[in-house]
């Protein structure tokens, strides 16, 4: 659906309910840079979203909590390109992999055991190291 934005095969963010704002970019640049408005800024609001579920909003807050506004916006600025289009689907594209990553949840990770003949195969090397260490010593009669 080209209304939406995709974020992955269960979640697409409606695009009308994210607010996208064109303002001056700063930096260097000359006159166009003084004269355009070729800065994105896109805005989110997670607590008020409708295309997410409330399981995918407590995980998106908990993980994004330092990038939000106190209103539980995710707020995204894009002012790479010169073009205002390319900064916008530069500002999509970020917000999307931004809330992609926060929803990815890791994979628990299964303790591993060694196996009973590394261990001992280790254990006969030991042995065998300390017996050559042993010989290097001075004999007494």
């Amino acid at each position: 659906m080209k209304d939406s934005i995709f974020v992955t095969q269960e979640l697409q963010i409606p695009l009308h309910e994210v607010d996208l704002a064109a303002s001056r970019a700063g930096g260097p640049g000359g006159q166009h840079v003084n004269k355009t408005s070729s800065r994105i800024t896109a805005r989110w609001n997670i607590k008020a979203s409708s295309a997410i579920t409330e399981e995918q909003r407590a995980r998106l807050l908990e993980k994004l909590g330092s990038q939000l506004s106190k209103e539980g916006d995710l707020i995204i600025h894009s002012s790479a390109s010169r073009s205002q289009q390319h900064n916008k689907k530069s500002a999509i594209d970020l917000l999307a992999k931004r809330v992609r990553n926060a929803l990815h949840v890791p994979k628990k990770r299964m303790k591993s055991r060694i196996p009973k003949g590394a261990k001992e195969a280790r254990l006969h090397k030991k042995k065998q190291r300390s017996e050559i260490k042993k010989m290097r010593g001075k004999l007494f009669d």
